[in-house]
């Protein structure tokens, strides 16, 4: 059935009675119309192309989206008391009141804390001690009134400690306005960049603010510009301009707060130049680029501690001494070397000693490594963990702050003493009406189909048996190397309550396993990623973790894409599937450069400009490989101003699933129209869209209890 699409709000005002009868029980038919992608390797036919609209003011466009979520409405409607009770139960685990671990900066305590019922915290200071009383930095609750959207993503407080800048958006597509307050006063002067990132850095004279501009069209940042105080935007310096449209960029100070660095970095290169932070314009490369050559460095005392891949494939410490910067890499020196079995992730230095964030046999932990050479693991006492470290803002000291989770311990900051080895616990992240001897958590290592061993963290309550009848809710993300490390998530103790395991396959893509593990799973092997979940999932059912027809999977943005690729290979092995802000029409996105993003994640999928990678990614992309094919239960969300996965991608993925598909299962397409990337802001906002998802989710495994 094909109707003409008339106004919003007119589709609005009918959808519950049109909807809930003949063939718009299988939800509205979107309009076809002829379109060709061209590319110097191919052109597809497109029918669904109308969809994008860049304005996202065209009322065709905006007809259909209402629609959708008018038979997403009508469809939900019964679930309603399940999602608010899911809601409930998710906002009973959360002390409302809660307020974070002091950290000391340049003599003043800094905390988050927010008041019962308020989506936002109030960010505050005290001088000299973390009980002197507190002055306001951002009152967030009162900031964020009349927006439906609100966001402060980024702030920096002068040397001086009198002024405060801040990166603030109020849309959510990532487009940030800077701004910046007297402390003492509240007054917000009227100085006021927009379009910016949300990385801010001040200079050594307290009156100049380094901030990354964004091109207009693509959203990249692309220029480190420099604003001093009082002064029109217009007359801002440019400070450096990255002409490589496929690297991404960052400022930040070092450790010691001596230097001002410039990182720009792709998936392959790095480059980062600093500058003294009384002199900012006075930069040095501490290395050149090359292709596959990646490095970040951090300056204290009388060196430079660099985080290198350079003759390491997972990355080893190497120091530089600050006489010696002058002879670049061939001065190098190794300070922890290169291992087969252990990633390096991150680094902190401290005086006398350096903090490593490491991977090793799956998990995340800390070592502690002295000037002496002494060498430190911190401990933990699980299967499958995360350790991480915390915020270390005063570099001489003894203690260092690391966060502990899984996916039982509720997350845990400590701090631990590198000379002593004494441990203290700051705090246990309270989780009201939780009890994590309720729960067990496992390490298993599932057998992809060519042999590999792939990590899975899995959880479910005491009492759940594994005889084949549970049903299964399996995550996964799988790109860009980002690792998803376990921890326990208030929202998702309602489903292992109601007898729900929950499972987070560690694929490749992620970096779990160190980076040939990240290397296994993109570009030529993408394909990897899609089918270690598929066989994660037949693990677990093949070892009776879960029931075979009650499995549901999740994933977002890039594990949106790979919601929609298993979808396509294996829809059999799923019940239901749920699919965040999903990356679905890869090809054609990847062809576009005036998108945001596109440029930047050529060595993550490829550039289908060049043949071999236009075909590999033409036969995964999951808009192009909808066939005419049963598809389990499918829950799609987006939102109307994401910058990251625009919102027509799974438009147009839904519209032609629902041409295709033979199915009568329901597929439920959900557009936030005032969000972006992640959805509506605010924690309690949050908690309730996930209740929805939940909801249905739940009633596609027929769990009632």
């Amino acid at each position: 059935m094909r109707m003409r699409w008339v106004t919003a709000t007119m589709l609005v005002s009918l959808a519950v009675p049109v909807f809930a009868q003949g063939a718009w029980a299988r939800g509205p038919v979107a309009a076809k119309k002829p379109y060709q992608v061209t590319s110097p390797n191919g052109t597809r036919d497109d029918d669904y192309y109308w969809l994008r609209d860049d304005s996202r003011k065209r009322p065709d466009m905006l007809a259909y989206l209402a629609a959708e979520n008018g038979y997403a409405d009508a469809q939900l409607a019964a679930l309603k008391p399940l999602q608010t009770k899911l809601y409930e139960e998710a906002v009973g685990h959360i002390k409302q009141d809660d307020s974070s671990v002091p950290f000391l900066k340049n003599g003043y305590w800094y905390a988050s804390r927010f008041a019962t019922g308020a989506d936002y915290p109030v960010i505050e200071r005290r001088r000299g001690s973390a009980t002197a009383a507190p002055a306001v930095l951002f009152d967030q609750p009162a900031m964020a009134k009349g927006h439906s959207f609100f966001a402060l993503s980024s702030w920096s407080v002068s040397p001086d400690n009198r002024m405060v800048a801040w990166a603030e958006d109020t849309v959510g597509r990532r487009q940030y306005v800077l701004k910046v307050k007297d402390i003492a006063t509240g007054r917000v002067l009227a100085d006021t960049v927009s379009n910016i990132e949300p990385n801010i850095v001040w200079a050594g004279d307290n009156r100049t603010i380094l901030y990354i501009a964004k091109d207009p069209v693509t959203l990249r940042g692309y220029r480190v510009m420099a604003h001093t105080l009082g002064t029109p935007v217009s007359a801002d310096r440019m400070l450096y301009e990255e002409k490589d449209d496929t690297f991404q960029m960052g400022i930040g100070r070092t450790t010691d707060d001596r230097y001002v660095c410039i990182t720009v970095q792709s998936t392959v290169s790095d480059e980062q130049r600093c500058a003294p932070a009384t002199r900012p314009d006075a930069f040095t490369v501490i290395a050149p680029r090359r292709r596959e050559f990646r490095y970040g460095a951090d300056h204290l005392g009388e060196r430079w501690i660099i985080r290198t891949n350079r003759d390491a494939l997972n990355y080893k410490l190497v120091t530089l001494a600050d006489r010696d910067a002058a002879s670049g890499v061939a001065a190098w020196r190794d300070l922890v070397p290169a291992s087969d079995t252990v990633f390096i992730e991150d680094f902190k230095p401290f005086a006398g000693f350096v903090a490593i964030d490491q991977r090793e046999g799956g998990n995340r932990m800390i070592r502690l490594l002295t000037d002496t050479g002494r060498s430190v693991p911190v401990q933990a006492g699980e299967p499958a963990y995360r350790m991480g470290l915390s915020t270390n803002e005063e570099p001489d000291t003894p203690w260092v702050r690391y966060t502990y989770s899984s996916l039982v311990t509720p997350t845990t900051t400590f701090e631990i003493n590198a000379r002593t080895g004494e441990r203290r616990t700051l705090k246990v992240t309270p989780v009201p009406g939780y009890d994590p001897s309720n729960y067990v958590t496992e390490r298993l290592w599932a057998p992809a189909r060519d042999g590999t061993r792939i990590p899975v963290s899995i959880v479910y309550r005491k009492g759940v048996q594994r005889n084949g009848t549970a049903p299964l809710f399996q995550y996964a993300y799988g790109s860009y190397g980002y690792s998803t490390d376990p921890s326990v998530d208030p929202g998702q103790i309602a489903l292992l309550d109601r007898g729900v395991v929950y499972a987070i396959a560690h694929i490749r893509g992620g970096q779990e396993m160190g980076r040939r593990w990240y290397d296994d799973g993109h570009l030529l092997k993408k394909k990897n990623s899609f089918t270690d979940f598929i066989d994660v999932t037949r693990y677990l059912v093949a070892q009776k973790y879960a029931a075979p027809g009650r499995v549901a999977a999740m994933g977002g943005s890039a594990g949106g894409l790979l919601m929609g690729a298993v979808a396509n290979m294996a829809p059999q092995d799923y019940k239901v599937m749920i699919a965040q802000v999903p990356f679905v029409d890869v090809v054609t996105t990847m062809l576009d450069a005036s998108i945001p993003l596109t440029t930047f994640e050529y060595d993550e999928w490829g550039n289908p400009a060049d043949k071999p990678y236009y075909d590999y990614m033409l036969s995964y992309s999951p808009y192009d490989n909808v066939a005419a094919q049963a598809y389990p239960a499918l829950y799609v969300g987006t939102g109307l101003w994401d910058s990251q996965v625009q919102y027509y991608e799974p438009a147009k993925w839904v519209a032609k699933l629902r041409e295709r598909k033979t199915d009568t299962n329901p597929l439920l397409f959900r557009i936030n129209m005032e969000a972006g990337h992640g959805g509506k802001s605010g924690r309690f906002e949050r908690l309730r869209q996930n209740a929805e998802w939940q909801a249905f989710m739940l009633s596609q495994l027929g769990v009632t209890g």
